[in-house]
This record gives structure tokens, sequence and C-alpha cells, in this order.
């Protein structure tokens, strides 16, 4: 009996022990069947996740086909340039860089035969664009053009102190208050002749008949007379000139009167700056002798 328990003992401390061992394998196959697949997958994962960085598309709304991280890196780089806003930005320094070059290769005689197509007001809003146009619209033989387009080309030979530019404003000041003078005639104004003359004691008029008046107060009656005799006449101003020495400045012109049959009147004018203004200090009107009178005069003589 003693015999017979002992090896019962044995062999069921055999079936246990093998049946551990075959639990302990089977875990273990369950266990790398488990780990493997995973492993694939997580190598894959990270396999894919390294190509979407690598190939990650652009999905902006411009026309580009490159890919980020890809070849066409300089694609994708300007892809993104573009999608943050930098890009217009530096298209447009590119640009304002290629019209800069393209200015500044031009020779300066066609740049001043260019600028000399624009008037005074166009001519000064391009020179508040940049700094560029500014220097092309400042230029010295731009606002002589013009000067000699918009005034007289008797001064060509001529070279302003102050320059072109500074000169052509002053005569287009002159002007007009030159053209102010005749605009209060046609309105018979006295007060606004009495403000557009110099209060002192040297001014001087000369009427187109003949009359002198010397001192402020005789040359301001002069004009209420006129304005009290004469109605409204229609006067045509041609063939201004002026010229502008400093502080004083002088214009001269013909005039033209429709309602008389007489030829035209030879006018200068002469102006004074004072206070930050012009004013008039010497008005010379007479009639102009054509051929056909001076032979009469003689014939009669």
């Amino acid at each position: 009996m003693e015999i017979t328990a002992f090896n019962f003992t044995l062999s069921e401390s055999f079936l246990i022990a093998s049946s551990l061992t075959l639990l302990s394998l089977s875990l273990a196959l369950l266990t790398l069947r488990s780990k493997s697949p995973k492993s694939k997958l997580s190598v894959h994962s990270s396999t894919s996740a390294a190509s979407t960085s690598k190939t990650r598309t652009c999905r902006c709304c411009c026309s580009c086909i490159g890919e980020i991280g890809s070849d066409n890196s300089k694609d994708s780089v300007t892809a993104e340039k573009y999608v943050n806003g930098v890009g217009a930005a530096e298209d447009m320094v590119v640009d304002k860089q290629t019209g800069a070059s393209m200015m500044e290769q031009l020779v300066p005689e066609i740049t001043t035969h260019a600028l000399s197509y624009l008037d005074y007001p166009s001519l000064c809003r391009l020179s508040m664009t940049n700094s560029l146009m500014r220097k092309a619209a400042n230029d010295d033989n731009a606002w002589k053009a013009l000067y000699h387009k918009d005034f007289t080309l008797e001064q060509g030979s001529v070279t302003p102190v102050i320059g072109w530019k500074a000169y052509y404003a002053v005569t287009r000041a002159i002007v007009n208050v030159n053209t102010e003078f005749f605009n209060i005639i046609r309105e018979r104004s006295l007060q606004a002749m009495s403000q557009l003359w110099l209060n002192s004691d040297y001014v001087k008029c000369t009427h187109a008949s003949g009359e002198n008046f010397s001192g402020y107060n005789a040359v301001i009656q002069s004009w209420q007379f006129a304005f009290n005799w004469e109605q409204g006449l229609d006067l045509q101003v041609r063939d201004v000139r002026a010229r502008v020495l400093t502080d004083m400045a002088w214009v001269t012109m013909k005039m033209y009167v429709v309602e008389m049959d007489t030829g035209p009147f030879n006018v200068t004018n002469v102006f004074e700056f004072h206070d930050g203004r012009w004013y008039m200090v010497h008005h010379h009107s007479s009639v102009m002798i054509i051929d056909a009178e001076v032979d009469q005069q003689i014939v009669h003589a």
C-alpha cells in the first residue's frame, strides 16, 4: 500500500508539472502573437506618419502643386508664404525694386521728355508717391520744360538761383495775381482793387487814356472813377510773359477790348512781395499803334 501511494504521488506531480509547462508555453505563444501585430502596426504607423510629414500636401487656394517637405521644397515654401501673406509682400518688394531699377536705367533725356507731358498738378502728385518718383519729379530739367510749355521760351538761357521748380511756382503765383487783376476790372470791385495794390506813396498807375496817377490814394480814386464811368468790359488777355526777381516781378501782355474797334493795348504790371503775398505797385496801359495808323499820322503831319 505504501508503494502504490508513492507512485500515485509521483504521477500526480508529473501531471501537474506538465500541465503548468504547457500552460506557460500557451501563454508565451499567445503573448508573442499579440505583440507581433502591434509592433508591425506601430512600425507602419510611424512609417506612415513619417511619410505623411514628408508628403503633406498643400491645401491652399493658390495653384501650387508642390508638396510640403517633398522634393519640391521650393514650391512648398512658396505656398506656405502665400498662405501666411508673406509671399505677396515679397513680390511687391521685388516689383518695386524692378521698377526702380528700370527708372534708374532710363536715359535722363527720356525721363525728362516723358515727364514733360504732365501738367503742374500731376507732376506735384507724382513727387509724393515714392522717393524715386520724387527724385524724378524734382528734376530741374523737367520743371524747365514745363515752364517753357506753360509760360514762355524767352528765359531759356536763364538759370534761376532757386531752381526751376521753385521758379515755376513763383511765376505761376504771379500769373494768378495778374489774372485776378483783370477779373477785378471785369467785376468793377473797388474793394478788391484796393486790396490788390500796395498801400505806399510810390505806386503808380497810367491808364489807357494817358492819365498818370501816383500814390496809393490817387491810384484807388482813379479806379473808382473808371468803374463808375465804364460799364462791364469784355477783356481778352494774350501773350502773357512774366519775369521774377526775388521779391519783385513784372508781367507784360496784350489786352483786347471786344467792345472797342481800336487795336490791342500794351499792358505792363509790376508786383512786389510783402508780408507773404504779392502786391501791385505799377500799372501801365497804352493803345498799340498799328502800321496803318502810323502811316495816317505821318500823312496828316
